[in-house]
């Protein structure tokens, strides 16, 4: 097999390797920040764990088999490597981008509904002479 053969088939292994690592760890330590995120509802917030992680890997999949394919031809070790990691450096960034991208919605989600379930303010009960409210 050639050298861009045998990057094609590291890739791919290393990429998809590195999807299903992300995505069950995610999966499974996320849930519950989502269940805090949902007040609570378990079964919601399953659901919703459920639906990221399937949309998750179709992007990532995506990303990685539209990927695939390099203009650079390497011929020899040296060539495999750089394209290797120029090509998983590219996967890890999206992978990482899409994580702080998710976190950003959930908790601004989460702190919204933190508010809506907030207490309103306690009046004061008592006034100190001098000081103007």
């Amino acid at each position: 097999m050639t050298p861009i053969v045998w990057t094609y088939i590291s890739y791919l292994i290393i990429s998809v390797a590195l999807t299903i690592w992300v995505a069950r760890t995610l999966f499974k330590n996320g849930r519950i920040f989502l269940v805090d995120s949902f007040l609570g509802n378990e079964p919601l917030a399953d659901s919703i764990n459920h639906l990221l992680v399937v949309g998750f890997y179709l992007i990532n999949f995506g990303y990685v088999t539209m990927a695939l394919k390099s203009a650079d031809k390497p011929v020899d070790l040296q060539g495999v490597l750089e394209t290797l990691s120029g090509k998983i450096g590219w996967v890890l960034l999206i992978l990482g981008g899409m994580h702080f991208f998710n976190l950003f919605i959930f908790s601004k989600m989460r702190k919204r509904a933190l508010l809506q379930n907030a207490l309103p303010p306690v009046p004061p009960q008592v006034f100190v002479q001098g000081v103007t409210p």
